[in-house]
């Protein structure tokens, strides 16, 4: 009698330098937006978990916030999250710009060392390359990574064309180990939807703000109400900045960097949540909250 292969799931970890488009990809490989995208470094602060049910396999991401030198609070609480995460996965997925490699050589050998003891497999993803015009240009980078650490697979990626993602999906469960589903099949993500939404808003005021305010912004809703007979969900969310000056760009002249920031989160809720949407925008400082742990818990960093 044939051998019936054992159905697999594990824990996968996504390693990164801050803006390599860790959560590009993660959107890409599930289909639907968890984690916001921006070209910003730096975007994810909260550890996502996403799951992929394959017909052979439950691949069950974590989703952790870019590798980077922590100045306060709030980067030293995401650099555990990071590091945490390795203890407990069944797979590394460490991403790398395929066009920044020698710009972040130094950086990356940082993070080949914090890997090296991990006895879990260790995939290379080489991202962006639809950014690299000639791909024999990406032989000597594979090479050079390939000294610092035994790779299971290398895999050339681009997270944005969706290039070479069916090949990623079809090499994960040969590394993960035997095991049970640990969710149902139409299960996507953990995060509470309180969480995605406040995502999108912050994710708009990254793309229409000055370099320092993404750094200096929390989201936090405050309110949601349902009207059912009326199909409308009625939400109010506070923007948090630290200092008056980052307010006042945040709200605009007339109020016209708020509204367009409104304007564009209402109708990406109401595209993700089939029903319409009324968003009330308030900006708040309170200084210094990146400081302050308790602060950072609360509107769930």
């Amino acid at each position: 009698m044939a051998e019936i292969n054992q159905y697999k799931s594990g824990y996968i970890s996504i390693i990164v330098l801050p803006n390599a488009g860790k959560s590009t990809l993660m959107n890409q490989l599930l289909g639907q937006k968890l984690a916001i995208v921006s070209p910003r470094p730096q975007t994810t602060r909260n550890r996502i978990l996403g799951v992929k049910t394959l017909p052979e396999a439950q691949c069950i991401f974590i989703d952790t916030p870019g590798i980077c030198r922590p100045r306060n609070v709030l980067d030293k609480k995401m650099l555990r999250t990071t590091r945490e995460s390795l203890k407990e996965v069944d797979l590394v997925l460490w991403m790398t710009a395929a066009d920044t490699i020698l710009r972040d050589k130094g950086q990356l050998r940082e993070i080949a060392e914090t890997l090296k003891p991990s006895p879990k497999p260790i995939f290379l993803l080489l991202n962006k390359i639809d950014l690299i015009p000639d791909k024999n240009q990406l032989l000597p980078l594979i090479d050079e990574l390939s000294k610092w650490l035994n790779f299971a697979e290398i895999i050339p990626i681009s997270a944005f064309q969706s290039e070479n993602l069916s090949l990623l999906l079809e090499k994960l469960p040969l590394h993960l180990p035997e095991g049970p589903k640990y969710f149902p099949d139409d299960f996507v993500t953990d995060q509470p939807e309180r969480f995605l939404l406040a995502e999108i808003i912050r994710e708009k005021l990254y793309y229409h703000t000055h370099q320092e305010i993404p750094y200096s912004c929390a989201v936090a809703l405050e309110n949601m109400q349902e009207a059912e007979e009326q199909n409308l969900l009625r939400m109010q969310a506070v923007i948090y900045v630290e200092q008056d000056s980052q307010k006042k760009i945040v709200i605009g002249k007339g109020g016209s960097l708020i509204k367009k920031v409104g304007t564009q989160a209402r109708l990406e809720m109401e595209q993700i949540l089939g029903c319409r949407v009324f968003l009330d925008l308030w900006v708040k400082v309170r200084k210094d909250w990146r400081q302050e742990e308790s602060f950072i818990n609360l509107v769930g960093y």
